[in-house]
């Protein structure tokens, strides 16, 4: 009997090692969908939902596979679910009348609060009926040692349709494949270390390289290691009201800005969409700072603000395969600086040193570097990498489809995704471009951030300061006064 199992990679494996009883490690979305043939004022035809996402659940086989440990290294693998039932991970509730937008927050920060099952899939979509306009809302919670923000977006093309038409395709029973027991998983984890020792071996042999070539491209990669590990990771960011002791309880809240404005706002500061939202996210902080934060202009001129900004390192070759393909930039971001034309300039010239310095290789190369080390030492680094704080907050921007999307026959109008919280950080902004709209979600914690709509309204507010803010001149460089030449004192 051939058994089957796939490895975690040692990223992967970070993101469980991360997992505490107050971190929770699930990234997630919340989308809104209009009423449909499948779905009205009356609800949501849930089966037919079910059967179109089991129909293509062969392309995301992911999704009906299990943990299990090797013993004794304790690294986790992959393994086919023996007891998978579609109807525990999609699940059907509704919110109460009228089926406003903060009701549907609400759920969401109460789901968002509770960590998924490790004895199953991680993975759970809630169908939520009820919604005032007589659409539904499809939440989305997945552990992100499964996906990575761009593999999500490979995943909604396999669930969504690009027309109204609904497709249910049909499809073999699945059967899955027999997993290792204990000892096998032992013995063919110790085999594929001894083959993979052999085989380097074998190759050192006939290797044939351009030396010159090896000997530069190992020169990049260092100059890269030593930017990304200069950029602050190892070195703690400061505290601030956004920061601090955090619990397992989660608000979720979003807002919608019109891609046009952006792009706008780009044109005129001569930045990219990427540069114009963290610009944004920037001044977001400076005026909560400011307000609910209680600091003064002083103390937030003085703080330091750094925020962790995943990249996506994903090959071309790469496309629709799960797990994580992703390096994480750390940069920090001017929340001291009052002008808005003067903030945007200051996150250009930012994420420009970012990209001349090659930061997103130099952190994808410490991920592999670690590729062999035991997943407990590798665990034990990234707690003691959250202990530190090197950063205050994680935005990530994930460009999404500028086309319209269906599931069920019913288009999709928002998705405002989710992105987890570290130790000790209060909020965490994903961002997300769809049919010409920017939408930001906030995961909050409910222990450091008492109203959440304070937090979101900082950063509509910046975006607005911003827009009708025009580009400043470039500052002359001043001149230095030339030194008389000796002897004429």
């Amino acid at each position: 009997m051939t058994v089957h199992y796939e490895r975690l990679s040692n990223l992967d494996a970070s993101f469980l090692a991360l997992e505490s009883r107050t971190t929770h490690m699930h990234v997630g979305a919340v989308a809104i969908f209009d009423p449909g043939p499948h779905s009205s004022s009356d609800g949501v035809d849930i089966a037919t939902i079910r059967a179109l996402i089991a129909s293509r659940l062969d392309q995301i086989p992911r999704y009906r596979q299990r943990l299990a440990t090797v013993p004794f290294e304790g690294h986790p693998v992959w393994v086919d679910d023996e007891h998978f039932h579609l109807d525990y991970h999609v699940r059907h509730t509704a919110l109460p009348s009228p089926g406003t937008d903060q009701q549907l927050k609400d759920l969401v920060g109460r789901l968002m609060s509770q960590q998924l099952d490790r004895t199953r899939p991680l993975w759970e979509l809630w169908v939520v009926e009820g919604l005032a306009n007589g659409g539904f809302a499809l939440v989305g919670k997945i552990h992100h040692c499964m996906i990575d923000g761009v593999s999500g977006i490979d995943l909604m093309a396999v669930i969504l349709d690009f027309t109204p038409d609904v497709r249910i395709e049909g499809m073999e029973p699945w059967q899955p494949r027999p997993a290792p027991n204990g000892t096998e998983l032992a013995v063919k984890e110790i085999s594929r270390a001894i083959s993979g020792i052999l085989a380097g071996l074998g190759s050192f042999g006939s290797l044939h390289v351009d030396i010159d070539g090896v000997r530069n491209d190992l020169a990049h990669r260092l100059r890269a290691v030593g930017a990304s590990l200069s950029s602050g990771w190892l070195t703690p960011t400061g505290k601030t009201p956004l920061n601090g002791d955090i619990g397992p309880s989660r608000w979720f809240d979003w807002l919608e800005l019109p891609l046009d404005d952006v792009k706008t706002i780009k044109n005129e500061h001569g930045a990219t969409v990427n540069d114009a939202m963290l610009a944004i996210v920037s001044g977001g902080v400076r005026n909560y700072l400011l307000g609910e934060g209680g600091l003064t202009p002083d103390e937030v001129a003085a703080t330091e603000f750094r925020i962790m900004a995943p990249v996506s390192v994903r090959a071309e070759s790469e496309q629709g395969t799960l797990g994580n393909k992703v390096a994480m930039w750390l940069m920090t971001l001017p929340v001291g600086e009052p002008d808005p034309a003067r903030r945007i300039a200051a996150v250009m010239e930012a994420t420009r040193n970012l990209k001349d310095t090659d930061q997103a290789l130099g952190a994808s190369t410490l991920v592999q570097v670690s590729t062999g080390a035991p997943a407990t030492l590798v665990g034990l680094a990234a707690r003691l990498a959250s202990g530190i704080r090197p950063f205050n907050m994680t935005v990530t921007n994930v460009p999404g489809p500028q086309f319209p999307m269906y599931l069920a026959g019913s288009r999709m109008t928002a998705s405002y995704p989710l992105v987890p919280l570290w130790q000790s950080h209060g909020a965490g902004v994903a961002i997300f471009s769809l049919n010409g709209m920017v939408d930001i979600g906030i995961n909050m914690d409910r222990t450091l951030i008492a109203r959440p709509e304070v937090l979101t309204q900082a950063i509509r507010d910046a975006f607005e300061e911003l827009k009708a803010t025009p580009a400043r001149a470039p500052e002359p460089p001043k001149k230095v006064k030339k030194a008389p030449p000796m002897g004429t004192r």
